[in-house]
């Protein structure tokens, strides 16, 4: 097969953007959600739901790039963020050759509310998105698979914990991120085996049910894998 890059003329001028994207995902409402931004894209002459996230400077890092865009269109700032894949499909936008560095980035449920949400800034549900500018879909996808599969081997679920929490409310982050159930003794033998969990003295009361202890991770923003 011969290589499409070959067939243009060597006088072609070949222009090649680097972007990056970012996923941030929060939990509140009972369900696992993304931010989006609505933005109106001049070659495709219409208004659609993206990702947060802009073009590369010519001397900028990209992990610079994402935490900038993602601050500069939405507000947020110190939150955990790794970088999770790059898009390059020759054909992924209708007018250049783009290709997008993409992070993961989790919001602690409490601070969800903090977002300043307008018409062109708001939450969506994963489990009902709707549809989204270009290949964003599926980077979507990707970055809820990354989420989902490191939630075996470490400490990341504990970045959309709140600062002191119950292992009932941990749990319930665990069972929406997998979408089912968990054994509830085998689940706090798990968490209470790790070494960054600690106990406090403090209990979260409800009249319906009998105090429950408060614990903290003690990690930080720091993810730790499991031994």
């Amino acid at each position: 097969m011969k290589d499409t890059l070959t067939q243009f003329p060597a006088s072609t001028a070949w222009l090649l953007h680097v972007s990056t994207d970012i996923v941030i995902f929060t939990i509140f409402d009972d369900s696992l959600q993304v931010l989006l931004r609505q933005r109106y894209s001049e070659t495709l002459k219409k208004s659609s739901w993206a990702l947060p996230g802009g073009y590369l400077r010519p001397v900028e890092p990209l992990e610079k790039c994402a935490i900038r865009t993602l601050y500069q269109q939405t507000g947020i700032e110190d939150v955990y963020h790794e970088q999770l894949y790059t898009f390059g499909r020759p054909d992924r936008h209708p007018k250049s050759r783009v290709i997008t560095v993409s992070y993961l980035a989790l919001m602690r449920s409490y601070k969800a509310g903090e977002v300043v949400q307008s018409p062109n800034i708001q939450w969506h549900g994963v489990a009902r998105l709707p549809a989204l500018y270009l290949d964003h879909g599926e980077i979507v996808k990707i970055a809820q698979h990354r989420l989902v599969s490191k939630l075996g081997y470490s400490t990341i679920a504990f970045q959309l914990a709140p600062e002191l929490f119950t292992l009932s409310e941990l749990q319930r982050i665990y069972e929406i991120i997998l979408g089912e159930s968990l054994d509830k003794r085998n689940f706090r033998k798990r968490i209470l085996a790790l070494e960054h969990v600690e106990e406090t003295e403090q209990f979260r009361r409800n009249r319906a049910h009998r105090p429950a202890r408060l614990y903290r991770y003690a990690g930080s923003n720091e993810l730790h894998y499991m031994k």
